[in-house]
């Protein structure tokens, strides 16, 4: 009873100063307390049964190495409740445990000092929640291919891992690397992340079947989302992209009957590739190499494997409107700057998901003006402001595990960065940070705000309130303006509506030449001589914003 009363001191912290539609379940998932910031976590060895005819778990194990951040006797590993703890060894013995919602109390048999590297070895097993509407709403995908064989996937984000396998399930802390082992029921493939080490064919008594071991290594930091299994009638092919520093391995796994439309569909991969080394650098993941791996839903950024489920068509399922009207696979590009966007940077929190969801929905627009021209780039980016919605701030409430608006942490994001790219008006400056954040920060967790303050620092400007307005206030800002006539001059006043303190410089155009205006919350003029009114412009195609003539 001791123990559960300085539990609830400690975890109800997280409640302070927080919206009352989060719980306590949340907070448990969602804030870094003593009992989980004691520990980092360097090494997971993940050891998984899987059963396609029950749809379960069985005979599993993590062995979960860390390091001792201070002393402590008891911490914190996650599981969700319906994933049964059977067994926790540690240095022979067996500890005990207590759970909470998904939350699992691990009580140490002697006090951890700091400095020491130790290891636990989680026994589980169970029925993992079944993906309702994968990848959004996921979990285990199980399905059958055309021919009647199992075709299974995996998919987590938001959810966490804990949802399948017991884990330090929170952003901030990133294995170093991490072994996944996984045992299906042969003839089927089994594909995770990282590279293959071994993959044998035994006689599995527990199962009464031969079964397929297969055994992957991840070589590189990984958050937890994105650890993956993919079993079913697989087959694989091969590539290799040559860059200007090496060969880069690249891995192809697709069901049986799609074999050949897959080796003429992938063929855009590799120009991809070369856009994105140039904007970004070179791919985070080399040792590990680069895959494809197709699943029974729409994709998913899964580290070094690659959730694919476009069905081999162009655009976002065959919808092009989407992607502006052009023919590339919309699934492969954007899971693949998941790469670099979410995957070799991680933020601390998913209440800052905008870093990798933004920066990766600008990384198609990148990718369309690297392939198409600046001009297909523009109207690429003003596109997506058909699919932004202003139902909420971007950046979400921080430790509850709870993200901004599930939209707008893409479309709005993108757009943001496409109008800082015009405020700084330096193209070599401009690209200079996009490289340098994904370089300076490659396998990192970071906070929103450090990449923030890293545009601030070598753009030389001041984006602050810039940052207020699209990411903590739900609305755009609205320029407004009219005009004022006196003889043949015309005089242009103008303001904006926005949060305090906004006074973002804007382009505006009379039919000549663009020219900037710098409107505040006040209505300020400018003397525009004659013209005529038709040919007046604001270049919104430059800047996400709302304008209205008053």
């Amino acid at each position: 009873m001791k123990k559960n009363k300085f539990l609830i001191f400690f975890l109800t912290l997280a409640f302070v100063g927080q919206a009352q539609e989060f719980g306590r379940k949340d907070s448990l998932r969602g804030n870094l307390t003593p009992i989980r910031t004691c520990y980092d976590v360097t090494f997971y060895d993940l050891k998984v049964m899987i059963d396609e005819q029950e749809k379960s778990i069985e005979r599993s194990f993590n062995i979960i190495h860390f390091t001792a951040l201070t002393d402590f006797s008891w911490f914190q590993i996650d599981l969700a409740s319906n994933m049964e703890v059977q067994i926790i060894e540690f240095e022979k013995s067996q500890l005990e445990f207590s759970r909470e919602f998904d939350a699992v109390y691990v009580y140490f048999n002697r006090e951890v000092k700091k400095g020491e590297q130790l290891s636990i070895k989680v026994w589980y097993g169970g029925y993992p929640r079944v993906a309702v509407n994968a990848p959004w709403d996921g979990g285990f995908s199980w399905k059958k291919d055309n021919n009647g064989n199992p075709w299974i996937g995996v998919s987590c984000q938001g959810l966490g891992a804990s949802v399948w396998w017991p884990n330090k399930d929170h952003q901030s802390d990133e294995p170093d690397s991490m072994r996944i082992t996984c045992t299906a029921r042969y003839p089927l493939k089994i594909i995770a992340n990282g590279d293959l080490r071994s993959d044998t064919t035994v006689w599995n008594q527990y199962l009464e079947s031969w079964v397929n071991v297969s055994e992957w290594f991840v070589s590189y930091p990984i958050n937890n989302y994105n650890v993956t299994l993919n079993i079913g009638d697989y087959k694989h092919f091969s590539d290799s992209y040559i860059s200007l520093k090496d060969t880069l391995r690249m891995d192809y796994y697709v069901l049986h009957d799609n074999l050949e439309k897959a080796k003429e569909h992938f063929k855009q991969v590799k120009p991809m590739m070369k856009c994105f080394e140039n904007y970004f650098g070179e791919y985070p993941f080399w040792n590990d190499g680069y895959a494809l791996v197709e699943t029974p839903y729409l994709g998913m950024e899964h580290q070094s494997a690659i959730a694919y489920g476009n069905d081999y068509l162009p655009g976002y399922h065959g919808n092009t409107r989407f992607i502006d009207g052009l023919a590339f696979d919309f699934i492969i590009v954007h899971e693949s700057g998941h790469e670099w966007w979410g995957n070799s940077i991680t933020t601390n929190d998913i209440a800052d998901m905008w870093v990798h969801e933004g920066f990766c929905t600008y990384s198609e627009v990148l990718y369309v003006e690297c392939m198409h021209g600046y001009d297909a780039m523009l109207s690429y980016v003003n596109n997506q402001k058909k699919s932004v919605r202003n139902d909420k701030a971007v950046i979400g409430p921080y430790h509850v595990n709870q993200t901004g608006s599930s939209g707008d942490m893409y479309f709005k994001g993108s757009l943001m960065l496409h109008t800082l790219r015009n405020l700084i008006e330096d193209d070599e400056l401009w690209f200079d940070i996009i490289k340098g954040i994904a370089n300076d920060f490659k396998y990192q967790t970071v906070d929103g705000q450090v990449i923030m303050d890293y545009i601030n620092e070598k753009s030389a400007k001041d984006f602050t309130v810039f940052f207020s307005q699209y990411l903590k206030s739900k609305k755009i800002p609205e320029f407004q303006y009219k005009f004022q006539k006196e003889g043949k001059n015309i005089t242009l006043l103008y303001r904006w509506a926005a949060i305090p303190e906004f006074d973002m410089p804007i382009l505006i155009n009379t039919g000549s030449k663009d020219f900037w205006v710098y409107p505040n919350s006040e209505w300020k003029e400018q003397d525009l001589g004659g013209f005529d009114k038709n040919d007046f412009k604001v270049r919104d195609d430059l800047f996400f914003i709302d304008v209205k003539k008053m």
